[in-house]
């Protein structure tokens, strides 16, 4: 596929980008050698956060000779200026790089400001006058959130959830995005998993020029798939529009989108699987989500405390101890 703008950040990148979050299940050296065989085949853009346990360790690996060749973005959960200072220092040491491409605020509950009190939006651009970052950027699930960082004229880019079961609204998000000068990034562009095929998300994606979506990639299998599609792009023929059609179909309404921010639960949980189990039941080969481990995981539900955290955690706004309880009814209908 062609090189696109990624803003007016004057970075210029294949529109098909690399998610490593998946990377934090997979070991060093296998993590690393998936990377470094993504940027062999095309892929420019990587994204990972100071959150993603040793994901950042990993990327730094893969990159190490190749480092000016990539774009690498991630991400600070610091709630102050001092902790931003702090998360930078070990991103910079992660990723043995002396500076991060793009740097983001990683999904915050309001969009950080000069002289909001907290110093972070000041200690990013102290880092950037200092040449540590290049970049400031922004990533979240609330669409109110981003709406706000968007007109704000802060950032450099959103991140943002981004398929093709995004509202109307949320579609319109990267043409406000171009008129801004912003970069946009797509996360979640499988619907955290519960696409299977691969090709209709791309498709989707392409009809965005100025979108990068960061594929969640942690198998050999699920690479290819993606740098088979960046040279031979699929069209969207009649086919493609049925396959679309028929997900929208079966996957409307509320559902856990496996974010992950409802984590981690008093009780051991494995709420952003366990939501939305069901669905996965149905949508992918049913042996793997009924084994004995998988029953032992899904049996923790029975000692749900009800306090809510998950809830009240969730960018979504689902009841997710009532969403537990329902898919563990169902679960136990497929194992009885």
């Amino acid at each position: 596929m062609a090189k696109i703008q990624f803003g007016s950040t004057g970075i210029r990148v294949e529109k098909n980008g690399f998610g490593a979050l998946p990377l934090q299940r997979i070991p060093v050296e296998e993590a690393a050698g998936l990377m470094r065989r993504a940027f062999e085949g095309g892929m420019e853009f990587f994204d990972t956060a100071r959150a993603y346990s040793d994901s950042e360790v990993k990327m730094g690996l893969a990159f190490e000779g190749v480092r000016q060749k990539v774009v690498i973005a991630t991400k600070t959960h610091a709630k102050d200026g001092a902790t931003l200072r702090e998360h930078l220092k070990q991103s910079l040491a992660n990723l043995k790089t002396d500076y991060i491409d793009l740097y983001q605020f990683h999904n915050p509950s309001s969009v950080p400001r000069p002289g909001d009190g907290t110093g972070l939006y000041e200690a990013a651009l102290e880092a950037k006058q200092k040449g540590y970052i290049r970049h400031i950027g922004i990533t979240n699930h609330s669409l109110a959130v981003a709406k706000e960082a968007v007109e704000s004229g802060l950032y450099e880019s959103l991140q943002f959830p981004f398929n093709y079961l995004s509202s109307p609204e949320e579609q319109a998000l990267p043409t406000l995005c171009a008129q801004k000068g912003m970069g946009f990034i797509a996360m979640k562009a499988m619907s955290g998993g519960l696409f299977r095929d691969g090709r209709a998300s791309f498709v989707h994606i392409s009809g965005f020029a100025n979108v990068i979506p960061i594929w969640g990639i942690q198998r050999q299998n699920e690479l290819d798939e993606f740098l088979s599609l960046m040279k031979d792009p699929p069209a969207l023929d009649d086919a493609m529009r049925e396959v679309i059609e028929a997900d929208k179909r079966s996957l409307q309404g509320e559902f856990c989108r496996g974010c992950g921010y409802c984590m981690p639960c008093p009780v051991g949980i494995e709420i952003n699987n366990a939501a939305r189990m069901s669905l996965m039941l149905r949508r992918a080969v049913t042996a793997q989500w009924t084994t004995p481990e998988w029953q032992e995981k899904m049996k923790k539900i029975e000692n749900c405390l009800n306090c809510g955290a998950c809830a009240s955690k969730c960018p979504y706004h689902l009841d997710t101890p009532a969403l537990l309880r329902k898919n563990y009814e169902d679960f136990k209908t497929f194992i009885e």
